[in-house]
């Protein structure tokens, strides 16, 4: 015989150990959920009030016009492209530099004494502070390679700069790819390189497009670094055309502008500075999101 309903009933309710492990659970959400907007709320705060201050000042006119006045009005036309020469130009040297580098640590390096000191490297590098990557850009590219204070000279430095987390961002995502996908191509008969470039390299891009996404709001935001090797108090140039620098010419650069227009220019109007600050911060925002938008993509098509 089935036994009555109200017993039936008594066997599936909640007993003193599920209802502690559920309030556990609901706390533990909780304080993480907390956590979450404790990291977000101050940059929503910061990002929000730049906006409050520039408000005045944003419009197409501020982002293709010169600054005029003794960088007392005007726009950052100029500022606003040089860092986008920047940028671009330490991107393009340093993604392939990092990315290989990585794949040779991580796929055909043994494991030795040498490997430990190149790992070891990287790791204090991406420690050493920027004034002195500063001082070893001056010397090596602006001096001793006789590059001069330019944009390329810069770009350099830039690019040395962030190294170390490209090549460590690489790496892991490399060691993330299981190693039972190596095999199945190297029993199949596929080289080392043929493993890597077919394999490796597009299950692991979205853990690639990290460390470069670091690499673009770093760059994008030093002052030091350009400053002893290619950045210029003003310059010039003509307005709206994409093509105005030269590699080898000085230019100007959005964080040194603001740092300048801050601290050196008196009688400067209050939303130059904020509105020159929205748009460094909107230019980083902007790459990481389309940068994200990417990363998301290519790992909604991973089979693993």
């Amino acid at each position: 015989m089935m036994p009555p309903a109200a017993t039936r009933a008594g066997r599936f309710q909640a007993t003193a150990l599920t209802r502690r492990k559920a309030r556990t659970e609901a706390v533990a959400r909780s304080v993480f959920l907390a956590m979450t907007l404790l990291m977000v709320l101050p940059l929503v705060l910061i990002v929000g009030y730049l906006i409050y201050q520039a408000w005045p000042i944003l419009s197409l006119d501020f982002l293709l016009r010169n600054p005029r006045n003794g960088m007392r009005a005007g726009g950052i036309w100029a500022p606003l492209l040089g860092t986008l020469y920047l940028v671009v130009l330490s991107l393009v040297v340093a993604t392939p530099i990092g990315v290989l580098a990585a794949v040779f640590l991580n796929e055909y390096a043994r494991e030795s004494w040498f490997t430990r000191v190149v790992n070891l490297a990287v790791v204090n590098l991406a420690g050493v502070p920027s004034i002195v990557h500063a001082l070893f850009g001056l010397g090596a590219f602006v001096l001793f390679a006789g590059l001069g204070k330019s944009i390329v000279a810069a770009s350099l430095t830039l690019a040395i700069m962030t190294l170390p987390v490209i090549i460590a961002s690489t790496k892991e995502a490399l060691a993330a790819v299981p190693m039972a996908f190596r095999e199945a191509c190297w029993n199949v008969g596929a080289t080392r390189w043929q493993t890597v470039r077919h394999v490796v390299l597009p299950n692991s891009i979205s853990g690639i497009l990290t460390g470069v996404i670091l690499q673009v709001s770093r760059a994008a935001g030093e002052t030091a670094p350009i400053m002893f090797t290619g950045a210029v108090f003003f310059k010039a140039i003509r307005e709206g055309h994409p093509f105005a620098y030269g590699l080898f010419d000085q230019c100007m650069a959005l964080s040194m502008h603001l740092f300048t227009i801050s601290t050196q220019v008196p009688n400067v109007p209050a939303a130059l500075p904020y509105g020159t600050a929205v748009v460094l911060v909107g230019m980083v925002l902007t790459v990481n999101a389309l940068a994200i938008v990417v990363r998301t993509h290519l790992r909604a098509r991973k089979k693993w």
